[in-house]
């Protein structure tokens, strides 16, 4: 029996193949899941999705109606899928519960170094040959103060990267990692944490209580020089209230490889559209902000985990297993 991948990249699509491999047969398709697309996976039983995939109510019931009875989402975060419905309607629902932390933490690093040495702004001028060091200091990150908000796996793996540049730790999480107080992070509130840190990112799932976790009162907490990363979900920021701080020539660096309203948007050419979204129009003619396409995962170490997680998910559902990763089991 067949599955269907929606919103399979180039890079992506023969790692999917060769994982599946004698398991199952594979058809991929570069379209995202959507209300428009949810049709095309009339007859298949089990449909495998992208992180920007809509698996809301309305889509969760085009899917239902045409067959399918698992979705295998290749991402760790869900707060796209409706699980109140996936349950109503019996349908199982698979995640991707871990995989190579480093993959974010170091691209989280990537975009904080960027932004702080003007590395994108330096690029474009000698492409022109224009060599001048005019509007291109930075600052040294050793000794200064890094504000990790969320101390998972991978808020543990950037800490680690932040010690090793000889900074100062601070964390806020529901619960401190034992791992990061060893490394000399000290755990404080978050006004406190906005407060005192150089550069802040943000390494916390979106839910409920974390949408907008950065809103207007925290941005105008931080400091006017700060550097703000999220590689994390775009919701986690107020973006209208992030371009009116930038607007007022507040912060150092700001990078994020995620925005609020990127399903869309994001792993999708628009270069010959005009842009509808005001708001991402104006955030990326900032200076000092950069702006890249939620590939922070996108390494070939962490996709191949997520693509073997993805083929156990299938396996098991197959035979009635149910593991860490299922969201809504098999009714």
């Amino acid at each position: 029996m067949e599955i269907l991948a929606f919103g399979v990249q180039a890079d992506e699509k023969p790692l999917i193949e060769r994982a599946f491999g004698d398991h199952e047969d594979v058809r991929c398709l570069d379209v995202f899941l959507n209300e428009d697309t949810a049709p095309i996976a009339a007859g298949y039983e089990i449909v495998s999705t992208s992180v920007n995939a809509d698996l809301g109510a309305d889509v969760l019931e085009i899917l239902a109606a045409g067959g399918t009875r698992m979705v295998a989402q290749r991402s760790t975060g869900f707060n796209n899928v409706d699980l109140a419905t996936a349950e109503r309607l019996g349908m199982t629902v698979a995640r991707v519960s871990y995989y190579s932390p480093h993959s974010v933490a170091e691209f989280a690093w990537a975009l904080a170094m960027a932004v702080n040495r003007r590395i994108v702004r330096a690029s474009n001028r000698t492409r022109d040959f224009d060599f001048r060091l005019d509007g291109l200091m930075g600052r040294d990150l050793h000794g200064r103060t890094a504000g990790v908000l969320g101390t998972g796996k991978i808020g543990e793996a950037f800490a680690r990267i932040a010690h090793g540049f000889g900074m100062r730790l601070l964390g806020w999480d529901v619960a401190e990692n034992p791992a990061c107080a060893e490394l000399g992070m000290r755990y404080v509130p978050k006004d406190e944490l906005l407060a005192r840190s150089d550069l802040i990112t943000l390494h916390v799932p979106l839910m409920a209580e974390t949408r907008h976790l950065i809103d207007a009162a925290a941005l105008k907490a931080m400091r006017d020089d700060a550097i703000l990363i999220n590689s994390s979900r775009g919701g986690l920021i107020d973006t209208a209230a992030l371009v009116g701080e930038l607007r007022a020539g507040r912060f150092a660096g700001v990078g994020l490889d995620v925005y609020e309203a990127e399903a869309g948007l994001f792993f999708l050419d628009k270069s010959l559209e005009a842009v509808e979204d005001d708001t991402l129009a104006r955030l990326v003619t900032f200076p000092n902000v950069l702006v890249t396409s939620h590939q922070a995962y996108y390494t070939e170490d962490a996709v191949g985990q997520i693509v073997d997680t993805t083929v156990r998910n299938v396996l098991d559902y197959r035979e009635g297993r149910r593991s860490e990763n299922v969201l809504v089991p098999r009714s």
